[in-house]
């Protein structure tokens, strides 16, 4: 088996979850996500909610805060550790694929295990319009609602790519497989993942 790692990095409405969780009972890996918050606040003393909010879009006054530096940015964020949370989810995500047979879905897991022949690295999206369209039969908001949330989204997915990875633009270059699901069902992209894993 060439690949023992799936990483799925996705936008909000394009099924990534899914299509994870389909390649992970396919093949019988691990299917991991929040774990990696679990892990990694067990490892730092943290709550849950304080790791998932060091992942969240940060505003303008935290990110000057940060910038200052100092003791300014941690009486800000409530607690001195803020800051090596990137670095500590980024170790939880090797530590995981170190285990081998598990499905990532987010965190950037294909950014931090690049170079690594194990693993496949795979970006799910979809145009907006599809996106749109499945959060409504989802969630019954309407449209506008529905439009507004995948913008926030989008843009808290470039904020934290940049934190993260100083990532300043994605591109299809940086995974090894970019699924669009506008044409591609669930069953069908995780066929397609289950295929070059098996291969």
């Amino acid at each position: 088996m060439r690949f023992t790692v799936v990483t799925i990095a996705r936008t909000l409405g394009a099924g990534g979850d899914d299509i994870g969780s389909a390649i992970a009972d396919e093949l019988g890996f691990r299917y991991v996500d929040t774990e990696i918050i679990d892990r990694a606040a067990a490892l730092s003393g943290a709550t849950p909610e304080e790791i998932s909010s060091a992942e969240s879009r940060k505003g303008i006054l935290s990110r000057l805060l940060e910038q200052l530096g100092g003791a300014g940015s941690a009486v800000a964020s409530g607690h001195a550790g803020k800051q090596g949370y990137e670095e500590l989810i980024r170790e939880v995500i090797e530590e995981t694929a170190a285990m081998d047979f598990v499905v990532i879905v987010a965190h950037g897991a294909g950014l931090a295990l690049a170079g690594k022949p194990n693993v496949l690295r795979v970006l799910v999206s979809a145009s907006k319009a599809t996106r749109v369209q499945r959060i409504v039969a989802a969630s019954g908001v309407a449209e506008s609602k529905a439009a507004s949330e995948i913008e926030h989204s989008d843009d808290a997915r470039v904020d934290f790519l940049r934190r993260f990875y100083g990532l300043e633009m994605e591109n299809a270059n940086t995974y090894d497989l970019v699924i669009n699901t506008d044409a591609l069902s669930v069953e069908e992209a995780a066929r397609v993942v289950v295929g070059l894993v098996q291969g």
